[in-house]
Protein backbone atom coordinates (compact mmCIF):
# COMPACT_ATOMS: atom_id res chain seq x y z
CA UNK A 1 0.00 0.00 0.00
CA UNK A 2 1.23 3.38 -1.19
CA UNK A 3 0.29 6.81 0.23
CA UNK A 4 -0.88 8.90 -2.13
CA UNK A 5 1.86 11.48 -0.69
CA UNK A 6 4.73 9.13 -1.19
CA UNK A 7 3.62 8.13 -4.34
CA UNK A 8 5.22 7.85 -8.00
CA UNK A 9 3.05 8.55 -10.84
CA UNK A 10 3.72 8.94 -14.78
CA UNK A 11 1.63 10.22 -17.12
CA UNK A 12 2.30 8.78 -20.76
CA UNK A 13 1.32 11.50 -23.38
CA UNK A 14 2.55 13.14 -26.90
CA UNK A 15 1.41 16.44 -28.87
CA UNK A 16 -2.44 15.83 -29.44
CA UNK A 17 -3.34 14.86 -25.59
CA UNK A 18 -6.40 16.26 -24.16
CA UNK A 19 -5.69 19.65 -22.27
CA UNK A 20 -8.19 18.84 -19.14
CA UNK A 21 -7.66 14.70 -18.92
CA UNK A 22 -3.97 15.39 -18.42
CA UNK A 23 -3.70 18.66 -16.73
CA UNK A 24 -6.43 17.93 -14.12
CA UNK A 25 -4.63 14.33 -12.88
CA UNK A 26 -0.85 16.59 -12.86
CA UNK A 27 -2.29 19.14 -10.99
CA UNK A 28 -4.56 17.11 -8.49
CA UNK A 29 -1.99 14.39 -7.82
CA UNK A 30 0.48 16.88 -7.35
CA UNK A 31 -0.93 18.82 -4.69
CA UNK A 32 -2.17 15.58 -3.17
CA UNK A 33 1.68 15.25 -2.47
CA UNK A 34 2.43 12.63 -5.22
CA UNK A 35 5.37 12.72 -8.06
CA UNK A 36 4.39 13.15 -11.03
CA UNK A 37 6.37 12.82 -14.34
CA UNK A 38 5.19 13.68 -17.74
CA UNK A 39 7.45 11.19 -19.97
CA UNK A 40 6.75 11.58 -24.36
CA UNK A 41 8.94 10.53 -26.90
CA UNK A 42 11.67 12.09 -27.81
CA UNK A 43 10.33 13.95 -30.58
CA UNK A 44 7.59 16.40 -30.28
CA UNK A 45 6.25 19.59 -31.99
CA UNK A 46 8.30 21.76 -29.72
CA UNK A 47 11.39 20.08 -27.82
CA UNK A 48 10.78 19.61 -23.71
CA UNK A 49 7.06 20.06 -24.09
CA UNK A 50 3.91 18.91 -25.32
CA UNK A 51 1.02 20.71 -27.15
CA UNK A 52 -2.78 20.10 -25.84
CA UNK A 53 -5.80 19.75 -27.82
CA UNK A 54 -8.40 22.32 -26.07
CA UNK A 55 -12.05 21.87 -27.78
CA UNK A 56 -11.63 22.31 -31.50
CA UNK A 57 -7.97 23.56 -31.83
CA UNK A 58 -4.18 23.33 -30.05
CA UNK A 59 -4.41 24.64 -26.56
CA UNK A 60 -1.73 25.17 -24.06
CA UNK A 61 1.88 23.41 -23.42
CA UNK A 62 2.92 20.92 -20.82
CA UNK A 63 6.84 20.37 -19.83
CA UNK A 64 8.19 17.17 -20.71
CA UNK A 65 10.22 15.74 -17.84
CA UNK A 66 11.23 12.78 -19.65
CA UNK A 67 11.39 10.69 -22.78
CA UNK A 68 9.99 7.32 -23.17
CA UNK A 69 13.33 5.89 -23.88
CA UNK A 70 14.39 7.03 -20.38
CA UNK A 71 11.34 5.87 -18.56
CA UNK A 72 12.28 3.58 -15.70
CA UNK A 73 9.28 2.12 -15.71
CA UNK A 74 9.60 -0.03 -12.10
CA UNK A 75 9.97 3.01 -10.52
CA UNK A 76 6.49 4.03 -10.55
CA UNK A 77 3.39 3.42 -8.49
CA UNK A 78 0.41 4.69 -11.24
CA UNK A 79 0.98 5.17 -14.77
CA UNK A 80 -2.09 7.63 -16.22
CA UNK A 81 -3.15 7.51 -20.01
CA UNK A 82 -4.43 11.14 -21.17
CA UNK A 83 -6.90 10.54 -24.21
CA UNK A 84 -8.04 12.89 -26.63
CA UNK A 85 -8.36 11.52 -30.28
CA UNK A 86 -4.23 12.68 -31.44
CA UNK A 87 -2.37 11.82 -28.51
CA UNK A 88 -3.49 7.58 -27.69
CA UNK A 89 -3.15 7.23 -31.85
CA UNK A 90 0.29 8.52 -32.26
CA UNK A 91 1.26 6.37 -29.11
CA UNK A 92 -0.31 3.44 -30.01
CA UNK A 93 2.80 3.28 -32.27
CA UNK A 94 5.27 3.80 -30.00
CA UNK A 95 7.09 0.52 -29.33
CA UNK A 96 8.56 2.29 -26.38
CA UNK A 97 5.39 3.30 -25.16
CA UNK A 98 3.25 -0.32 -25.31
CA UNK A 99 6.29 -1.68 -23.39
CA UNK A 100 5.72 0.70 -20.82
CA UNK A 101 2.10 -0.04 -20.43
CA UNK A 102 2.67 -3.81 -20.48
CA UNK A 103 5.10 -3.82 -17.70
CA UNK A 104 2.81 -1.63 -15.58
CA UNK A 105 -0.26 -4.26 -16.40
CA UNK A 106 2.21 -7.46 -15.64
CA UNK A 107 2.89 -6.12 -12.61
CA UNK A 108 0.02 -4.92 -11.68
CA UNK A 109 0.46 -1.61 -10.83
CA UNK A 110 -2.05 0.98 -11.25
CA UNK A 111 -3.15 2.14 -15.06
CA UNK A 112 -5.40 4.62 -15.54
CA UNK A 113 -6.55 5.34 -19.11
CA UNK A 114 -9.18 7.71 -19.52
CA UNK A 115 -11.76 9.14 -23.25
CA UNK A 116 -9.67 7.46 -26.06
CA UNK A 117 -6.30 6.44 -23.65
CA UNK A 118 -8.10 2.63 -23.50
CA UNK A 119 -6.74 2.33 -27.51
CA UNK A 120 -3.71 1.99 -25.45
CA UNK A 121 -4.58 -0.77 -23.72
CA UNK A 122 -6.16 -2.26 -25.50
CA UNK A 123 -3.10 -2.13 -28.42
CA UNK A 124 -1.01 -3.42 -25.25
CA UNK A 125 -3.18 -6.79 -24.69
CA UNK A 126 -5.07 -5.39 -21.54
CA UNK A 127 -8.48 -5.66 -22.54
CA UNK A 128 -8.66 -8.99 -22.91
CA UNK A 129 -11.00 -10.40 -20.48
CA UNK A 130 -11.66 -6.84 -18.18
CA UNK A 131 -14.46 -4.89 -17.81
CA UNK A 132 -13.87 -1.33 -18.93
CA UNK A 133 -15.17 2.21 -20.76
CA UNK A 134 -14.07 4.62 -22.93
CA UNK A 135 -15.20 7.45 -25.16
CA UNK A 136 -18.31 5.93 -26.59
CA UNK A 137 -16.87 6.50 -30.19
CA UNK A 138 -13.94 3.51 -29.80
CA UNK A 139 -16.46 1.02 -27.38
CA UNK A 140 -16.49 -1.60 -30.85
CA UNK A 141 -12.80 -1.25 -30.69
CA UNK A 142 -12.74 -1.58 -26.95
CA UNK A 143 -14.90 -4.85 -27.51
CA UNK A 144 -12.97 -6.25 -30.23
CA UNK A 145 -9.69 -6.41 -27.74
CA UNK A 146 -11.62 -8.28 -25.45
CA UNK A 147 -12.94 -6.25 -23.07
CA UNK A 148 -16.63 -5.79 -21.19
CA UNK A 149 -17.85 -2.50 -21.80
CA UNK A 150 -20.09 -0.36 -19.98
CA UNK A 151 -21.24 3.08 -19.46
CA UNK A 152 -20.51 4.16 -16.06
CA UNK A 153 -17.94 7.20 -15.07
CA UNK A 154 -15.02 5.04 -13.40
CA UNK A 155 -14.52 1.32 -14.30
CA UNK A 156 -12.03 -0.60 -12.19
CA UNK A 157 -10.61 -4.12 -13.15
CA UNK A 158 -8.09 -5.08 -10.94
CA UNK A 159 -5.88 -1.87 -11.08
CA UNK A 160 -7.03 -1.01 -14.42
CA UNK A 161 -9.19 2.36 -14.20
CA UNK A 162 -10.88 3.72 -17.02
CA UNK A 163 -13.07 6.44 -17.59
CA UNK A 164 -15.41 8.08 -20.41
CA UNK A 165 -14.60 11.88 -20.96
CA UNK A 166 -13.56 14.96 -19.10
CA UNK A 167 -16.84 15.22 -17.44
CA UNK A 168 -15.31 11.97 -15.62
CA UNK A 169 -12.32 13.83 -14.71
CA UNK A 170 -13.35 14.14 -10.44
CA UNK A 171 -14.02 10.89 -10.37
CA UNK A 172 -11.34 9.43 -11.99
CA UNK A 173 -8.54 11.24 -10.05
CA UNK A 174 -10.28 10.10 -7.02
CA UNK A 175 -9.96 6.46 -8.17
CA UNK A 176 -6.20 6.96 -8.77
CA UNK A 177 -5.75 8.02 -5.25
CA UNK A 178 -7.86 5.20 -4.20
CA UNK A 179 -6.11 2.42 -5.98
CA UNK A 180 -2.90 3.94 -5.70
CA UNK A 181 -3.73 3.14 -1.31
CA UNK A 182 -4.68 0.02 -1.89
CA UNK A 183 -1.40 -1.09 -3.96
CA UNK A 184 -0.72 -3.67 -6.96
CA UNK A 185 -3.25 -5.87 -7.89
CA UNK A 186 -2.53 -9.45 -9.02
CA UNK A 187 -4.91 -10.86 -11.43
CA UNK A 188 -6.94 -13.87 -10.97
CA UNK A 189 -5.76 -16.95 -12.78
Amino acid sequence: MTNIARAKVLILATDGFEQSELEVPLKELRDRGATVHVAAPAKTLKQGEIMGWDGADWGRPVKVDTTLDSVDAASYDALVLPGGVINPDKLRVEEKAIAIIKSFVADGRIVAAICHGPWLLAEAGAADGRQMTSYASIRTDIENAGASWVDKEVVTDEGIITSRSPEDLPAFVAKIVEEIGEGRHQRAA
